[in-house]
């Protein structure tokens, strides 16, 4: 009789104090955002770095290492979908400072870490 009041107890206890843990979810919303986040961080970087009339390769490699150093162990980099995040950055460059003859191949090097 005791060992079945002591099981009912655990059992009850268990299913009422208990609650199960689920993984977080992360949308395809914030996903987007933060691939526009980092598209804007690195076509404001290129930019005004050719603006203060560095040249193109050096401008390039700063901002590269700039959005790479700014974005690195951030836990959405294992989503970031690096044809959509390039593509985003070639409409900025294109939109934000008339750059329309950006190669893409060029943006090889903006790998983030995570």
């Amino acid at each position: 009789m005791i060992k079945r009041i002591f099981i009912i107890f655990i059992a009850v206890f268990y299913f009422v104090f208990i609650n199960p843990v689920s993984s977080k979810e992360i949308s395809n919303n914030s996903i987007e955002k933060y691939i526009n986040k980092i598209s804007n961080k690195f076509s404001r970087t290129y930019c005004n770095t050719i603006q203060f009339g560095i040249s193109s390769e050096g401008a390039l490699s700063f901002a590269i290492g700039e959005t790479n150093k700014e974005f690195k162990k951030n836990k959405l980099n294992n989503f970031i979908d690096y044809a959509r995040l390039k593509n985003n950055i070639i409409n900025d460059l294109e939109n934000n400072c008339q750059m329309y003859d950006f190669p893409i191949a060029s943006l090889e090097g903006l790998k983030l870490e995570s």
